[in-house]
């Protein structure tokens, strides 16, 4: 029974100790440059959409939920945060090459018709970001016809 009781205390003093290592918000009070908005029309409908359902890990502004400040789920979110941004960024949109742009739009055309975005395990967490059949329509469409325009400026 000694033990059990050490490895308890164990691992409080770690778990209280992890809660000091925590990672760097994902947070810009000012709107980028490069913003996608810079680019491209953004109707309201659309960017309410994308605020609820991308911009937490596509973007520069990550709205925090509580068990984000708690580790070790700070640093899961922090991750995917990262590897969201790594694919792409609406902040940073209109610094891309012409290429990528394009290739962004088709690629959220196809996530989103396909289910692979959002991500399940942000859907469990985040039930306002849930995209039914119209919203989904919604921003695929968007992402389509502000292809064909940025196209069509080449």
């Amino acid at each position: 029974m000694k033990i059990v009781k050490k490895i308890l205390i164990f691992i409080g003093i770690a778990f209280v100790a992890i809660q000091f290592i925590r990672p760097d918000m994902n947070k810009s009070e000012q709107q980028s440059p490069s913003d996608i908005s810079t680019m491209v029309i953004i109707p309201d409908n659309v960017r309410d959409l994308l605020k609820n359902s991308c911009f937490d890990c596509h973007s520069n502004n990550t709205d925090y939920p509580w068990y984000s400040h708690i580790q070790p789920a700070g640093w899961y979110q922090a991750k995917h945060i990262r590897n969201g941004k790594r694919g792409f960024n609406f902040n940073e949109f209109a610094g891309y090459e012409k290429e990528k742009q394009l290739e962004i739009f088709g690629g959220i055309a196809y996530v989103i018709e396909n289910d692979f975005m959002p991500l399940k395990s942000y859907l469990m967490l985040h039930k306002n970001a849930r995209l039914d059949a119209n919203k989904k329509q919604i921003i695929i469409d968007w992402a389509n016809s502000s292809k064909e325009l940025l196209s069509a400026d080449q």
